[in-house]
């Protein structure tokens, strides 16, 4: 947030602090989802990469369209190792995926 925004809104008494904060989460959880996110964002990057559509990733990891939509989405019922078998399946290499985990 822009500190000319932020200064704004606490002087008219907003808290203002981060979605960890707000949610209580402890640094391992805010991590999780950090990463999960990241795969999730590295996923779609690939997939639209190659011009598949979602349909097409979830035939050849046995799936469904659906399951894809929520795997891009970052959706917490989709586990990590169906993230990166998925990231595998588009020919991710294992210094592919630590790049997007590393990623920023």
């Amino acid at each position: 947030m822009r500190a000319n925004k932020r200064d704004k809104l606490t002087s008219k008494g907003w808290k203002v602090g981060s979605a960890a904060e707000f949610l209580g989460l402890s640094p391992e959880e805010e991590a999780l989802i950090e990463l999960r996110l990241r795969l999730a964002q590295g996923l779609r990057a690939r997939r639209t990469r190659q011009r598949m559509t979602q349909a097409q990733l979830a035939a050849a990891i046995r799936s469904s369209q659906s399951r894809v939509a929520k795997m891009e989405a970052g959706d917490p019922t989709v586990s990590l190792d169906l993230l990166v078998r998925s990231l595998l399946t588009l020919g991710a290499s294992s210094t592919d995926v630590g790049k997007i985990i590393a990623a920023r």
